[in-house]
């Protein structure tokens, strides 16, 4: 960070957002292969060790909503301490749980803290950040979102084949120990505190809607099993969240709202949150869905399926610095259009090699081709997006964009698991085996996924080009 455009100050806070969201971000993929040695430890089913990822989404889910407030409440020192303080409480508790649920609070305190670091940061850039120089830095975070994942379940992986799960929370103790120190030292305020009064009723009504959509999302497959949990959770989601939608447009008029909804208002932000949410769902219906075909119906193991869909995240991951510098030069249209566009056609082929068969290396070579696409369209357009905002608004910008990032990465896995399972016990149905099943499933999935993109494709055209 020797950019002569940013004070000493500024690289400081900084560095510390952006250690502090590497640490926690590794951490959130950390326990996916750790879940069937959870499994025996505790004696619990794969569905309850589940609820250790779905606990997580749900509290992020309900957590981020109220980030622009708290980030706009207190100062940037007051929300990193007590993000790290949650943080560091989950990981501990989860470290010495004796029982199950003790875990799963553990998780549920570690989520807290997660929710509230990523709208810190992307508020932090957009505060202290030239213009000029946001799509670089964007870039540079894009490094941290995309690799740190990627990397959590080899991490996980390496210390399982030597300690006991416990020492997978262990070993995040001296790192967050250690950034929680630093930020305490160096972390100075960013922007201005505001006394804006807390508003209760706002509270449960973000938890009931977004937390509820999202438990209904992810338990959807128990749907075609009879159940109408997933049907009644969602309706008394979707109530609660017209209900804080009416709220905060009450709040708004006197400058009180929860969560701003004036952002909506900024030409071109609205379409930037759909094609955000249209992206981020493909990425993770994808992720989800690639190793699944890989998997049943190209017999596969689970090792070499992670390895399919690793050189995609990595190369999107080390492409984006590139691609933020290119957008402070040229801007959102000549980047995101043509990445989008990449994303519908690499989506289509995916389609035709599920259906042909294609072994790991082609479906590998594809999915590489998926995620330049996407790293080209999402660097650009979270830039735009948020530059687009005045400067009171970016918190609540930020933390809607994570907002819609969390119910577009449930959405995603939602739609395309569903079309997934029900083409395939479709099949089997009729007396196909399994492999036969799973393949047109998966194809069918992808068929749905290119669907999306080509919609993506058609709202790029209405995303603007900013004048520098």
């Amino acid at each position: 960070m020797d950019n002569p455009g940013l004070t000493r100050e500024s690289k400081l806070v900084l560095g510390t957002l952006v250690l502090a969201a590497t640490v926690m971000l590794l951490n959130e993929t950390t326990l996916s292969v750790a879940l069937p040695v959870i499994m025996d430890s505790f004696g619990v089913t794969a569905a309850t060790a589940q609820w250790l990822t779905t606990g997580f989404m749900l509290t992020m889910a309900v957590v981020i909503p109220t980030t622009g407030f708290v980030i706009e409440r207190l100062t940037t020192r007051q929300v990193f301490i007590t993000a790290f303080v949650f943080f560091l409480g989950g990981t501990l508790v989860a470290a010495l749980a004796p029982v199950f649920l003790v875990l799963l609070g553990g998780r549920v305190l570690q989520a807290a803290g997660t929710a509230l670091i990523m709208p810190l940061l992307m508020t932090t850039v957009m505060n202290v950040v030239p213009p000029s120089m946001r799509g670089s830095f964007v870039g540079m975070m894009s490094v941290v979102i995309s690799l740190a994942p990627a990397f959590g379940p080899t991490v996980s992986g390496f210390i399982l084949n030597y300690f006991s799960w416990n020492f997978v929370f262990w070993f995040m103790v001296p790192f967050v120990v250690f950034i929680l120190l630093v930020g305490v030292k160096y972390i100075s305020n960013v922007g201005e505190s505001t006394e804006k009064p807390f508003d209760i009723i706002s509270v449960p009504l973000a938890a009931i809607g977004f937390g509820g959509l999202v438990y209904a999302l992810s338990d959807i497959e128990t749907l075609m099993a009879g159940s109408f949990v997933p049907i009644i959770v969602g309706v008394a989601a979707i109530i609660a969240l017209v209900a804080f939608v009416l709220r905060q447009l009450s709040l708004g008029k006197r400058d009180q709202a929860f969560l701003d909804l004036r952002v909506f208002a900024v030409p071109g932000f609205a379409i930037a949150i759909v094609l955000v949410m249209v992206i981020f769902g493909l990425l993770l219906g994808l992720v989800t869905v690639l190793p699944i075909y890989l998997q049943k119906a190209i017999l596969v193991t689970t090792a070499v399926s992670g390895l399919v869909v690793m050189p995609g995240g990595l190369l999107q991951g080390l492409a984006a610095p590139f691609i933020g510098r290119l957008y402070d030069r040229v801007g959102v249209r000549p980047l995101m259009i043509p990445g989008i566009i990449v994303v519908a056609i690499s989506t289509g082929l995916l389609t035709w090699a599920a259906y042909q068969r294609f072994g790991p290396i082609a479906m590998a070579m594809l999915y590489v081709l998926f995620e330049v696409g996407i790293a080209f369209g999402i660097t650009p357009l979270y830039t735009a997006s948020l530059s687009s905002l005045p400067a009171h608004l970016y918190s609540h910008g930020s933390a809607t964009l994570s907002t819609a990032q969390q119910l577009a990465s449930a959405i995603g896995v939602a739609i395309l698991v569903a079309v997934l399972t029900q083409q395939t016990n479709s099949k089997v149905a009729a007396g196909a085996p399994l492999v036969d099943a799973t393949a047109h499933g998966a194809t069918s999935a992808f068929l749905v996924a290119t669907i999306l993109a080509v919609v993506a494709v058609l709202l790029s055209f209405f995303i603007k080009q900013a004048k520098n």
